[in-house]
């Protein structure tokens, strides 16, 4: 971070436009989550209200991700700058991208808001093209198709590899969903509501297991999707991305232990703060406007700013950065060589097509060949990484598969019958699909879920002492229990491949159990017809 001034600042045109950008998404945030009331679940066209919301969060949380990265490194930033300076796009892009921006804002102005969840599936099309618009043409309106190519020479898979991880961000929320009902966390943000509005208040209405606070004149169930977890997940995506870029500059022990934890308790009191204020905003102001204002879009956007004034407070601080910066150019390997990367991509991938599936399919089952699809093409990608990690298991791992296996399926709850979707599959479809669901279960689940928790997680939390593998184990399995229904035993289950792991220091050995159980599972699923079970 000790460079020359001038190649850290953009040139004004590239700052200029992101700022519009940045106005722009603000102005379509205030406009269908505060100011109006839109509810895809009441539009009739959910699935596509979802997909076109799910973009704008994949773009939010892309041009952010691209923004630390370019903060990250200079001479990409200069070169970005100095593109946009001397190969800007005509006018005809300003155009179209201000055309389209009027268009997505046409609901707001000829539906009242009231109306819009019930007339949203008339205008939806005008929306949407007015997106693809504004999106393609804010783009050429940065710079033109031949200066997007040039800068993109040499940093497209490392950008690509950014925006696939915005993309798992609205997934990885999805999956920690579940902690907003553990009732400590609950407890604990509903007592610091609690104490902020009395500051302010006389009476204070507080029923943490239905999840409602307020005051007798205005009260809100506060929602898991409106709870502050996404604060959590960006502010740990970006610190996580920001580490790495800057792992050269961070004190990292200083990083890891002591500023995160303080930029997540920063993250929580924002939330509690955010949720006081929408508050006492229903009380004295307008409670359609407080409503709203819970919307999780505006929850994303106003996370993302923290997140982003956290890492700028982490760049100016003696605290987190080493004494002495000696710039350095080195070479970096392909990503897909990268052994960090192959561990985590994967798993990225895997909670993508997870959300894909969730925001596109009615019955989400259906779309496993596609998620296996997407797995696959991981694993594929970083093979160089994948390789070296494989072996013959040890006799160990597979006897530890069997026996988590059993255990799975003796704790298993009752047999559910397969859903309508499933059985309106012919004899050969679902053969196909049953074939592709256990294929992935057996063979590409284990080994994406082991690169990440043991692979990465555990690995890195281990630093040779007994505490530090107690700590490391512990991590890795709560992580592998949070995504999975049945929390105990995939936290047992992960305990289990730790140790594994462990023994020998051998992802194949966990990967092994990992398989072995699954495979287990699923023949006893066949059996049964229980495809609940996997």
């Amino acid at each position: 971070m000790s460079e020359d001034t001038g190649k850290l600042i953009p040139h004004g045109r590239a700052l200029s436009l992101g700022g519009l950008f940045v106005a722009e998404m603000v102005v379509l945030v205030l406009g269908y989550q505060v100011l109006s009331d839109l509810e895809c679940r009441a539009t009739g066209i959910e699935a596509a209200c979802r997909g076109l919301r799910f973009v704008a969060l994949w773009l939010l949380c892309a041009g952010s991700l691209v923004g630390i990265y370019l903060w990250a490194r200079p001479v990409a930033r200069a070169d970005f700058g100095m593109a946009a300076s001397r190969a800007p796009g005509g006018l005809r892009w300003a155009v179209i991208h201000g055309l389209g921006i009027l268009a997505m804002l046409a609901p707001l102005i000829v539906i009242a808001p009231e109306a819009l969840s019930a007339e949203f599936q008339s205008v939806f099309p005008l929306a949407a093209l007015g997106a693809l618009m504004a999106a393609l043409g804010g783009l050429l309106w940065l710079m033109r198709p031949a200066a997007w190519l040039s800068w993109l020479q040499g940093r497209s898979l490392s950008l690509l590899a950014m925006v696939v991880f915005a993309a798992a961000l609205p997934g990885a929320v999805v999956l920690a969903g579940p902690l907003w009902s553990v009732q400590a966390v609950t407890d604990v943000t509903f007592i610091a509501v609690f104490l902020l509005l009395r500051l302010f208040v006389e009476e204070v209405v507080v029923d943490p297991a239905t999840y409602v606070i307020g005051t007798p004149e205005f009260q809100v169930m506060v929602a898991d999707s409106c709870s502050g977890i996404e604060g959590l997940v960006l502010i740990t995506a970006f610190l996580a991305l920001y580490g790495v870029l800057f792992r050269d500059e961070l004190r990292l022990r200083r990083f890891g232990l002591v500023i995160w934890p303080l930029a997540l308790l920063v993250s929580w009191l924002f939330n509690a703060v955010r949720i006081t204020g929408l508050i006492l905003i229903g009380v004295h102001v307008s409670p359609e406007l407080a409503v709203n204002g819970f919307h999780s879009f505006a929850g994303w956007l106003m996370f993302t700013a923290l997140s982003i004034g956290v890492l700028v407070v982490v760049g100016r601080s003696g605290y987190a950065l080493q004494a002495v910066v000696v710039p350095q150019v080195r070479s970096v390997a392909p990503l897909a060589q990268d052994d960090v990367a192959g561990r985590i991509l994967p798993f990225i991938v895997f909670a993508l097509s997870g959300l894909i599936a969730q925001a596109f399919w009615s019955e989400p089952a259906l779309a496993y060949p596609v998620q296996a699809g997407m797995m696959l093409a991981a694993l594929w990608w970083v093979r160089a990484t994948l390789w070296q990690h494989l072996a013959w298991p040890s006799m160990l791992s597979v006897v530890a598969g069997i026996a988590v296996g059993v255990v799975w399926i003796a704790t298993a709850p009752a047999s559910e019958p397969p859903s309508d979707a499933l059985m309106s599959l012919g004899a050969g479809a679902f053969a196909l699909w049953a074939s592709v669901r256990i294929l992935g279960t057996v063979a590409l689940v284990p080994v994406i879920e082991e690169l990440f928790f043991r692979g990465y997680v555990q690995a890195r939390l281990d630093r040779g002492t007994v505490s530090s593998q107690i700590i490391a184990i512990g991590v890795s399995a709560g992580l592998f229990a949070l995504v999975h229904g049945r929390w105990i035993e995939a936290g047992l289950a992960g305990v289990v491949f730790s140790l594994v792991y462990m023994r020998n220091g051998r992802l194949a050995d966990a990967m092994a159990a990992h398989a072995v159980a699954n495979a287990v599972i699923a023949a006893v699923a066949l059996w049964r017809g229980d495809w609940a079970l996997i």
